[in-house]
């Protein structure tokens, strides 16, 4: 029903991730997925590759689609129908992708990122550790470097792909554990697998399942130094440009899998009779439908505007955890409610509704979660009425008392 904010070329985007969705996708592989009997799908993202799914946003040079994040967030939703597992690793493609596309030197992006957009290499991004989460500057990874080579030592924990990946992007401490400041401590590298990578735990996941998440280790794993992205010490300017793709692909995700469980909610709502009629025509079930609805479709208008602020070029950091928090808070409301609508059915697994609540879950917490991005959105909210006090008029004055100045204390 947003089609009119899209132009054909972007429909066109949109139409073929439905199309392989619906079609080059099996039910049969999601629901192995689930059942943790597929630990790691790569021919999944070798068939997104073949339909040139992969990297909508890079340079053609590369293999990229040369879009915006307009298309990628309407593509990003239809993936999204399936649950998390699947749409996380699509999404990582554009994830790992922005570092490279953004930071990346020419030869780093011949080597890793369109090999990356063709399916030929799979990719991950080793950001978590076991003792920081939302603390990223805690990171205790070290990277110490000799000669032209940084050998790596520490875990990461949380890496959606690590079971299977081919490269990491991994954030590793250079400067010393003394740095007076945490931001010029952290670097960001490419990391081979075959460079000595260790995958020393799969976790057993709630939801998100077969998505070959894992912590893995480095002991010493040599990196040469024209892998470094960026900078050294510079990783923070990275992450940093990281939280657009990270929360961006986290939100569409999160209301293409609201979706798909208001649809099948709204479907049986059709179907199910009590009391001698359709449930969907008594108010407690369609005022939930009504609800639904109206708060997903608010969502995805906030995440579109915050696609076209990113578009723009403008600082969109505020917009951007906006978008993440809004979306995934009103995914799982959206689910818990389709759920309610179809009663004691819907928290079986007759219907995927419960895997979908189950997948949502995750998506408020990772990337930063939701509490992190009520700090950032408050944060740049201040910041920037700091620099404009007022947005145009300035209503302080619009009220009787206006001129008792003695009680206005501030302190």
């Amino acid at each position: 029903m947003f089609d009119f904010m899209l132009s054909q070329k972007q429909i066109e985007w949109r139409d073929r991730a439905r199309d392989f969705i619906s079609n080059d996708v099996s039910a049969d592989l999601i629901r192995a997925m689930d059942a943790d009997e597929i630990k790691y799908p790569r021919q999944y993202l070798e068939s997104a590759a073949k339909r040139e799914l992969l990297g909508l946003r890079f340079d053609p040079q590369y293999g990229g689609g040369g879009m915006d994040w307009a298309t990628e967030v309407a593509v990003i939703e239809e993936i999204g129908v399936t649950g998390a597992a699947l749409g996380c690793l699509y999404s990582l493609v554009s994830i790992v992708g922005e570092a490279l596309h953004i930071f990346g030197t020419p030869q780093q992006k011949e080597r890793y990122l369109a090999p990356m957009i063709r399916g030929e290499l799979t990719c991950a991004e080793a950001l978590t550790e076991p003792r920081g989460g939302s603390d990223f500057f805690g990171a205790t990874t070290i990277a110490k470097k000799e000669g032209d080579t940084y050998y790596l030592t520490g875990q990461k924990r949380f890496v959606v792909g690590g079971e299977g990946a081919d490269i990491f992007l991994v954030y590793a401490r250079t400067a010393p554990l003394d740095c007076p400041d945490p931001h010029h401590a952290i670097s960001a590298f490419i990391v081979e697998r075959e460079a000595g990578i260790k995958v020393e735990h799969l976790y057993g996941l709630m939801g998100t399942r077969g998505g070959g998440t894992a912590r893995i280790s480095f002991q010493r794993t040599p990196v040469k130094a024209e892998n470094i992205i960026y900078r050294e010490n510079q990783g923070f300017e990275v992450f940093n440009q990281m939280m657009i793709p990270e929360r961006m692909t986290s939100a569409s995700g999160a209301i293409g899998a609201a979706r798909a469980a208001l649809e099948i909610a709204t479907r049986y709502s059709t179907k199910r009779k009590a009391f001698g009629k359709k449930i969907k025509n008594f108010q407690g079930v369609n005022f939930k439908i009504a609800d639904s609805i109206s708060k997903l479709d608010a969502a995805r208008a906030m995440l579109w505007t915050a696609a076209r602020q990113v578009d723009s070029g403008q600082d969109s950091r505020r917009l951007v955890s906006e978008a993440k928090k809004i979306a995934t808070d009103t995914a799982w409301e959206v689910v818990n409610h389709s759920m309610q609508i179809m009663g004691g059915i819907g928290y079986t697994n007759v219907f995927p509704v419960e895997k979908l609540l189950r997948d949502i879950r995750l998506m408020m917490i990772w990337t930063g979660t939701n509490e992190i991005m009520n700090t950032l959105i408050q944060h740049e909210w201040y910041k920037e009425r700091a620099k404009q006090a007022a947005l145009g008029r300035d209503v302080e004055f619009d009220t009787l008392g206006y001129n008792f100045q003695t009680e206005k204390v501030y302190e």
